[in-house]
């Protein structure tokens, strides 16, 4: 806990004052309540819609009905390669080159898709190792996809779980587990922030323990991507999934993200399924049979880029650029800093189970209530403070820096207080 910090209105402004980021603000719409904007604290959930969107959707609507067809070529953004928008912006926050991400379909799509390339079981390597208490949509693609090769998910997934008394997964029990499996280890699939406690993992570390085995590692970057800035790359990830909805606010359902290793994605011959749009360009109008995939992650594409349903996080991400990813977490790590002193200061009967330390988590704060935390959810929803709840017992807080300020943070406090 930072003790510099005050629970005080002159404190708080005065950090917005100094916060180069709080421009940023005014620019996305907010959910109001009592003739004021909420308390937004939902952005791993949902994000904001930037003012941006509007003109953006208009601007596609525009060259659908004046240009049809030829909007694949002629559009403002033409539709043909309104997948590289992403790219370069991605990239920086990934960690990677522009050719070893991409954005397509929705994460779990993503999530099956990848894995017909990354697991391939045999006989005896065929094991999965991911953290119990995953985000469910994790856990039941994984159980069906084991269930489709036959193979028992009760003997072929093995869920890593806090030890008797902790909420948290210790890195150094991870990497026992994955070294304890050998040779039966086909892949490490883990979220690289879980969902319920906000625990950041260390996935250098995992991803090295996995490949030291001789298995894939794979991430499902859902709580991470916008949130906290990555090198895949440099630490050597062989693929990773995540959506656009939350912090990158592409907006409910927005196409999701991939990433893909070059070692992987420059092999033409790795195993995938394939789609038109994956077919290199070059070759893809020739209307031949024999798929020649596209070099990078974008060779793992399937269909035509949904134009529409991508539009919102292309305006999201020309802010995510003007700020910087490295500029937000900057920023981040000191609102959320404020966030867990004020929670100090408010007498709450609940724990914190977020790692304190601020590498170990992103822009969230779990609060674990052993009881009545639906309730006071409930009067905090009430208060104007949009946060949400997940079972058992567990309310989180996300003050997203692109959108959320030190002042927002200290009137949570003041209508928390209240609840004491």
């Amino acid at each position: 806990m930072n003790t510099a910090f005050e629970p005080t209105v002159t404190f708080a402004a005065a950090l917005d004052q100094q916060d180069v980021l709080a421009g940023f603000k005014s620019r996305f719409h907010f959910p109001q309540h009592a003739g004021k904007d909420a308390i937004y604290f939902c952005g791993n959930s949902l994000g904001l819609q930037a003012r941006s969107v509007a003109g953006a959707i208009e601007q596609e609507l525009e060259d659908w009905r004046n240009l049809a067809v030829e909007g694949y070529f002629r559009a403002k953004n033409p539709w043909l390669f309104y997948h590289a928008n992403f790219s370069e912006t991605l990239s920086g926050m990934m960690g990677c080159s522009p050719e070893e991400v991409t954005v397509m379909n929705t994460l779990t799509v993503n999530l099956h898709l990848i894995l017909q390339s990354f697991y391939r079981p045999t006989k005896e390597r065929y094991r999965i190792v991911m953290e119990a208490g995953a985000f469910p949509s994790d856990q039941y693609a994984l159980e069906t996809l084991v269930r489709l090769h036959g193979l028992d998910p009760d003997d072929a997934l093995v869920e890593i779980s806090p030890r008797e008394g902790e909420k948290l997964l210790r890195t150094e029990d991870i990497l026992d587990v994955i070294a304890r499996q050998g040779n039966s280890l086909a892949l490490v699939l883990m979220g690289g922030i879980n969902y319920y406690t906000g625990q950041f993992y260390d996935m250098p570390a995992i991803t090295a323990a996995a490949q030291r085995q001789g298995a894939f590692a794979g991430w499902d970057l859902a709580h991470v991507a916008g949130n906290i800035p990555l090198r895949l790359h440099d630490w050597n990830v062989d693929f990773a999934v995540w959506c656009s909805y939350k912090y990158l606010n592409g907006g409910p359902g927005a196409a999701g993200g991939l990433f893909v290793h070059e070692r992987h994605g420059s092999d033409p011959a790795f195993p995938r399924l394939g789609g038109w749009w994956g077919n290199d360009e070059k070759t893809r109008f020739k209307m031949e049979k024999g798929f020649v995939p596209k070099p990078g992650a974008a060779g793992w594409q399937i269909s035509t880029a949904q134009v529409f349903n991508m539009v919102a996080l292309k305006a999201s991400l020309e802010l995510f650029r003007e700020a910087g990813i490295e500029a937000l977490r900057a920023k981040s790590l000191r609102l959320t800093a404020y966030l867990e002193f004020l929670l100090g200061q408010a007498s709450l009967p609940c724990e914190i189970i977020t790692p304190a330390d601020p590498l170990q988590r992103g822009a969230q704060l779990s609060l674990y209530f052993p009881k009545d935390g639906k309730a006071i959810h409930a009067r905090m929803m009430e208060n104007g403070i949009i946060c949400d709840y997940r079972e058992p017992g567990v309310i989180r807080l996300a003050p997203a820096p692109l959108y959320c300020s030190y002042s927002d943070v200290l009137r949570f406090h003041d209508v928390l207080k209240s609840f004491a």
